[in-house]
């Protein structure tokens, strides 16, 4: 599968808004969409004035949304195709089975200080899922699965400062974090109001549907 392995900057700055995807570095004066905010490229600054066909602005919908999570075109379509054969809401549906991955839990969490290093970290088989080992980023997890720790990597002082941090910032109500065990739990699963990035997911369901 194809992986992105430029800048992450230059992502933020072409869907023009701050997706963390640096982790901590993003939340300091070093992020470099605050210095340039405009596209990357030579007539970045430029592209500012263009205004978005309705197809435009529903593909850079779904291109942030997969820039956010890290997933390829495919693994997107995947979801979408799941999210509209569920009860309920299509885009509340999707952005539920972004959350539920793995990786993603992880680093909500607070294990990693990004999404990129969450998914490296459960590659490598970092983590238990209920005891069990998995090494899939994109494994679903349900309520009540317990993510733990593995217990040789619980030293790694890069996990316990991003632990650290994440107890500062707050991690969301659908899971439950126990940092003295190196290990939380999936409460429920998370809603419409549990995340927080500004996302217009009709958009991308309108893209798809098209």
């Amino acid at each position: 599968m194809a992986r992105y392995t430029g800048p992450r900057c230059r992502l933020c700055r072409r869907e023009g808004m701050k997706l963390f995807l640096k982790g901590e570095r993003c939340h300091t004066d070093k992020c470099s969409f605050e210095r340039r905010s405009y596209p990357p490229g030579q007539h970045g600054p430029m592209q500012l004035r263009v205004k978005l066909s309705d197809y435009g602005i529903r593909l850079r919908e779904k291109q942030k949304v997969k820039r956010i999570y890290g997933i390829s075109e495919k693994q997107m379509r995947k979801y979408y195709d799941m999210a509209i054969n569920m009860p309920g809401q299509a885009g509340h549906n999707l952005l539920q089975l972004l959350e539920r991955r793995l990786d993603n839990v992880v680093y909500r969490l607070g294990f990693a200080q990004s999404r990129a290093q969450a998914r490296q970290m459960v590659n490598h088989g970092f983590f238990l899922v209920n005891g069990k080992p998995v090494d899939i980023p994109s494994f679903l997890v349900k309520p009540g699965d317990v993510i733990e720790l593995r217990e040789k990597y619980r030293n790694n002082p890069i996990i316990q400062e991003s632990l650290e941090v994440r107890q500062q910032r707050g991690i969301p109500a659908w899971l439950e974090l126990e940092p003295e065990n190196f290990r939380g739990r999936v409460r429920t699963l998370p809603s419409r109001e549990d995340i927080t990035m500004p996302i217009q997911e009709s958009y991308i369901i309108e893209f798809y549907s098209r």
